[in-house]
């Protein structure tokens, strides 16, 4: 059972994000509240699995309340914002999220990147996950070298990664399982050094660049 908490300044949103949380069998509202300061309380308080994190909020906003959980506790936090702009998007990243939605996204597609996000992924929107690679591509390399040996499988999974995909889209197109598809990720990160899947996905665009 993943335990959520719910951060949003807004009362309607809390309500009708507790309704569609508490609708699934693995997952659990294990608090709310209503600005940053609020949060990194009820973190404290009620030691979730994952926070769903607003951004502009009263008095302490999204970001600095996400780094003040990460940094005092094991919880996860997945932005959920109604701002898909850069200004928002890389303060959050820095301070810890794993990752960023906006809140036009549809209810199975949150309770999905809920899921992702506590398997470990790195989530985003296709179109925020685009803008990443772009600007760490036009950034000064820092990913290894297009040099690394990979085996024929591992370049069909790093090329789908470097797209976006989750690991649930690679297995789709590569008729593998998830699980196996976890293992080669894992491989990947081991040997190009990549320590997230940014950082792969980046990788990627370079080698096939």
């Amino acid at each position: 059972m993943i335990g959520v908490l719910l951060v949003d300044d807004q009362r309607l949103v809390r309500a009708g994000l507790r309704m569609l949380v508490e609708a699934t069998a693995d997952l659990r509202v294990v608090g709310e509240a209503a600005d940053g300061l609020s949060a990194v309380r009820a973190a404290a308080e009620s030691s979730p699995d994952l926070v769903l994190m607003d951004l502009r909020m009263p008095g302490m906003d999204g970001v600095a309340a996400t780094r003040e959980i990460r940094a005092a506790s094991t919880a996860k936090v997945l932005v959920l914002t109604t701002f898909d702009d850069d200004e928002h998007l890389f303060p959050a990243l820095a301070a810890g999220a794993s990752g960023y939605l906006v809140k036009d996204t549809d209810p199975d597609t949150l309770l999905a990147a809920i899921r992702r996000v506590m398997d470990g992924e790195l989530l985003f929107s296709p179109p925020l996950l685009r803008r990443l690679i772009a600007r760490a591509v036009a950034a000064p390399a820092d990913t290894p070298t297009a040099t690394v040996a990979l085996t024929a499988r591992e370049e069909q999974v790093l090329d789908l990664l470097g797209q976006g995909c989750s690991n649930t889209e690679i297995a789709q197109h590569l008729h593998l399982g998830v699980t196996t598809v976890k293992k080669h990720v894992a491989h990947l990160m081991d040997k190009t050094g990549c320590d997230n899947r940014v950082r792969l996905a980046v990788f990627a665009v370079r080698r096939a660049g």
